[in-house]
């Protein structure tokens, strides 16, 4: 079943929020995406502050989620878990905050 952009915007927001920052392969492997199309959402989430690149050496560069970012995640979660009646979407990841 395939993805709707919305759902794999925020799987690649919620991986580096639950893992902090990575290398691109190990986004890839997390969001189950392949690379070409990570580096398009990832230039598309660093032209609009919700993700930062850093480079921790000449070859090595990590994505990290920015506090917009994980704004964006709250607002995506608050939604969801309106439209959900169970008791358990009621609790607030601590990731979040």
């Amino acid at each position: 079943m395939r993805r709707a952009r919305l759902e794999i915007q925020v799987d690649i927001l919620r991986v580096l929020a639950q893992h902090g920052p990575l290398k691109l392969s190990h986004i890839m492997y997390k969001a189950n995406l392949n690379g070409g199309a990570l580096k398009q959402y990832l230039d598309f989430f660093i032209q609009h502050n919700l993700v930062e690149e850093r480079t921790l050496s000449k070859k090595r560069v990590v994505y990290a989620i920015t506090q917009r970012g994980r704004t964006i995640l709250k607002y995506n979660w608050e939604v969801n878990s309106a439209l959900q009646t169970t008791e358990e979407a009621n609790k607030i990841p601590a990731l979040l905050y």
